[in-house]
């Protein structure tokens, strides 16, 4: 009898304690929920940070699963996809992909910088200032090149003036417009060792835009270099565009492929 009364108080003080953690988990129910929904939400807004910036490449290599997607869309603006950046030039009204790893010439940008802070300043009383202005009409408008290149490798592109009608078709076929290009190439250069060879010229059109691009490959060579370009030439409401990519002869073969694509992705926006 005193065996079966002295379990009593267990069994009662065993019950209540479960009767008591039953009550406490079913209190830390709807803040295990909360806790749950916070820690999905952080996860959730951790990777959006992550993909918005980029961090560790995220942001490029879910994008390079869908690469023409993603072009077409024009993230490659923002973000490299497969191994290239776009250039979207809204003012000169054109765009090119170039390898990601590449930067922009800080001279291009120290001059825009300049030009921007001139724009301010009262206009000229004389006509020295218009034709200071009109020195640099053939400089390029964007340029890329690798960091700590001295600029035998990279590509550019300049935008001139020229008649409303112009045309390049006038002057013939791709062959005919190419070797026209090479003697006013061969022409610029003061010095008789310096031998322009054409490689190859071909026309690519978009046909509903009635754009005609002049894709030209050539090497120019003399007793102190060897350099191998792809240019692409075209034209559109008086502006002359043309994109050139050059590479020393000897780096030629590890970057044509990357040029090719460079020339290729030139368009007119």
């Amino acid at each position: 009898m005193s065996m079966k009364s002295s379990h009593l108080p267990c069994k009662i003080n065993s019950f209540s304690k479960i009767h008591m953690s039953q009550n406490l988990d079913d209190r830390f129910v709807p803040l295990e929920k909360v806790f749950r929904r916070r820690l999905l939400t952080g996860m959730f807004t951790a990777s959006l940070v992550a993909c918005g910036a980029n961090f560790g490449g995220i942001t490029s290599f879910l994008l390079g699963f869908y690469p023409e997607n993603a072009r077409g869309l024009k993230l490659d603006v923002l973000y490299p996809i497969g191994g290239f950046s776009r250039c979207l030039d809204t003012n000169d009204g054109f765009e090119f992909i170039y390898p990601d790893d590449w930067v922009g010439d800080q001279r291009l940008l120290y001059r825009a910088a300049g030009k921007a802070e001139r724009s301010l300043d009262p206009p000229p009383l004389s006509d020295q200032g218009n034709r200071d202005r009109h020195k640099d009409v053939n400089e390029p408008a964007v340029a890329f090149g690798p960091p700590g290149s001295n600029g035998e490798l990279n590509v550019s592109v300049i935008a001139s003036q020229v008649p409303i009608d112009f045309s390049i078709e006038a002057f013939g076929g791709p062959e005919e417009i190419g070797d026209m290009i090479i003697k006013k190439i061969t022409l610029s250069f003061k010095s008789q060792d310096v031998k322009v060879t054409l490689l190859q010229s071909t026309l690519r059109e978009e046909i509903p835009r009635k754009i005609k691009y002049y894709t030209l490959e050539f090497k120019v060579e003399s007793p102190s270099f060897r350099r191998h370009n792809v240019s692409v030439c075209c034209a559109r409401a008086g502006r002359l565009y043309t994109l050139n990519a050059q590479a020393p002869e000897s780096v030629w073969p590890k970057v044509q492929r990357d040029l090719y694509k460079t020339a290729q992705s030139f368009a007119l926006i």
